[in-house]
């Protein structure tokens, strides 16, 4: 099961048992067990506690009578507040000068240099029927194994409508949405590997200020961190008119073959 789906379900479940007044702030996630796509996720909520302005819900998706995710979200009633900053977002070509994923694919496809094993990959790629548009600002280079710095920068927002409705549907879409590609970013050093194994461990967000999930949002990505078979991904949601919207961060299993493989282009 997508990692984000199961994120943006719990966050659902959490939503209906909390006021329609109060908004998610925060969530806390642990991916326990792998999920099975055959059979329905039951999620179970628990009120861990309402107070005055925070409230608190728990949350486990069961699988076969046990836990595969446990989530911890607060939610919050607005409150106004002098003490406010953010940083500054990056400057980056807007979503209208870009190509999508699906044209990036399109074209390197076309190329006749690329290697057949690679052809595969995006082939397997445009045949998934992913709920998100996404526009990359600074695609990594598939004829080089060389490493990136681990950063990469993307344009995205949920196909459809959503319109104007209660902001916990937003968040909940962007939870799904924040998952997509996520710790691939820690990959990006380390391209003359092969990666074997990748899975997430936990995943978190805050939520910082109202935005639109079917309007384009740039997803700042990057990976402080590797190690021990691990690596930490951070990222930042920005609006286009620059207000930092939501915050994620994440950690991931990430098993690659030892030796680095030979590129075949």
């Amino acid at each position: 099961l997508f990692g984000g789906q199961i994120v943006g379900q719990a966050l659902v479940a959490a939503a209906h048992a909390v006021s329609r007044d109060e908004q998610v702030h925060s969530l806390h996630c642990y991916f326990v067990r792998t999920g099975d796509p055959k059979v329905p996720v039951l999620y179970e909520v628990e009120r861990t506690r309402t107070g005055k302005s925070f409230s608190v819900r728990s949350v486990k998706a069961i699988q076969h009578g046990k836990p595969i995710f446990t989530c911890q979200a607060s939610f919050q009633l607005s409150q106004g507040s002098p003490v406010q900053h953010q940083f500054t977002m990056p400057t980056v070509p807007p979503p209208e000068e870009l190509l999508t994923q699906e044209e990036l694919i399109q074209k390197y496809l076309q190329n006749p240099n690329v290697a057949e094993g690679y052809r595969k990959r995006l082939t397997k790629i445009q045949a998934q029927d992913v709920p998100i548009d996404i526009k990359p600002v600074n695609p990594p280079d598939i004829f080089s194994s060389e490493p990136q710095e681990p950063k990469q920068l993307f344009w995205v927002r949920a196909r459809g409508y959503i319109g104007e409705t209660d902001m916990k549907v937003h968040c909940c879409v962007a939870a799904y949405i924040s998952d997509y590609a996520f710790l691939g970013t820690a990959l990006l050093p380390h391209r003359q590997y092969r990666v074997k194994f990748m899975v997430s461990l936990d995943h978190s967000m805050w939520f910082h200020a109202p935005f639109r999930a079917d309007h384009w949002m740039l997803y700042e990505c990057e990976s402080p961190w590797a190690g021990g078979c691990r690596g930490l991904v951070q990222g930042r949601l920005w609006r286009r008119d620059g207000v930092l919207a939501v915050t994620c961060a994440q950690e991931g299993v990430i098993r690659v073959e030892q030796t680095p493989h030979q590129s075949k282009l």
